[in-house]
């Protein structure tokens, strides 16, 4: 299993290295691509240093199996014929592919058979909001068709990257020592702060990170759900949290959907709010799967549920994810080709 890694000096790629190591992903040579400015740079993969290569239109990727990419949808988009072209199957991190007709958008939890459809050899990743909301939204589908769905997110700095991470610690630090901070990544700052946009706005006054959690949703879910969304951009270093309200076709009682949530695939159940004890992304960073908690009834409709999730957004919403959809592929093929 030959695999690569596109982008791997970003935040993502870094956890790309991590996780492929942890979770003994069967990779008999790796290579490690980046822009001109990381190539040269070296890392540690299993006991041996490996370093980056210049990523170019050229046919570096004969042979390589799997590709997992984070480099942006730009860069995406430009290399995909050069990474594709041979067979390699690329599970692209970026935006570029997502709404694509003949791109499955793959959360294994949900929807992991749909990664042998690829016609381009490409699978998305979703977004990283999405992931987590869908992966605790699909037990209680399975219950009861969900209609629509309210949510709130509350975005760490991780989301926009290591610099933006970097830039959280130094801005608390200037505002602390009485200094004016310095603001780059985002559009105010952040630190003691909360951003109530996230992308750009769009017509309809939602912005696009909004508007992504109700088209990619339907995708996954192969479903009519609809989706409102309020993206908030929130002074925490890693791991993003969500407050959820859905409407299902039917009522469900709160033992029905903690049964649901104890027994899917990729939740934890962390609800015991009498005790103080529900998920907060201090304490979940680092960690794989979308916790859920402050599960309750909404007393204002009688098929309203309404519940809180923490995930971290490098892991489950974005390296893990892809490299589930690697091991999915590598289970499922077996003996043949991917």
């Amino acid at each position: 299993m030959k695999v690569a890694i596109v982008g791997v000096s970003g935040a993502v790629g870094q956890e790309f290295l991590k996780l492929l190591d942890e979770r003994k992903f069967p990779v008999d040579e790796l290579v490690l691509y980046g822009s001109a400015r990381s190539a040269g740079a070296e890392y540690l993969f299993r006991g041996g240093k490996l370093k980056v290569k210049e990523l170019k239109h050229n046919d570096d990727f004969r042979g390589v199996d799997i590709a997992l990419t984070s480099a942006g949808a730009s860069v995406s988009r430009e290399y995909a014929p050069d990474i594709t072209r041979f067979g390699t199957v690329m599970i692209d991190n970026s935006s570029a592919f997502r709404l694509d007709e003949d791109v499955p958008l793959v959360v294994p939890e949900v929807n992991a058979e749909d990664a042998h459809n690829r016609p381009r050899n490409i699978i998305s990743n979703p977004n990283c909001t999405t992931i987590q909301m869908v992966v605790a939204l699909n037990p209680i589908e399975k219950l009861s068709h969900i209609k629509r769905v309210h949510i709130a997110t509350y975005q760490s700095a991780s989301g926009a990257g290591a610099a933006a991470m970097e830039e959280l610690k130094f801005q608390s630090s200037q505002v602390l020592n009485g200094a004016d901070p310095t603001v780059e990544k985002f559009k105010y700052q952040l630190a003691f702060n909360l951003i109530p946009q996230i992308d750009v706005f769009t017509d309809n006054g939602y912005t696009k990170e909004e508007m992504k959690m109700h088209n990619e949703t339907r995708k996954i879910m192969h479903s009519d759900i609809s989706v409102s969304a309020t993206a908030i951009r929130v002074p925490v270093m890693r791991a993003h949290s969500e407050a959820i309200w859905c409407e299902t076709s039917s009522p469900l009682t709160l033992d029905e959907v903690r049964t649901a949530f104890i027994s899917a695939s990729g939740v934890t159940l962390f609800d015991d709010p009498a005790n103080g004890k529900y998920p907060m992304p201090f304490h979940l960073a680092g960690c794989d799967d979308v916790y859920v908690g402050r599960i309750r009834k909404d007393y204002t409709h009688p098929n309203g549920l309404a519940f809180w999730t923490v995930s971290d957004q490098i892991r489950k919403g974005a390296a893990l994810n892809a490299i589930q959809i690697a091991e999915y592929l590598v289970f499922t093929a077996k003996n043949t080709k991917l």
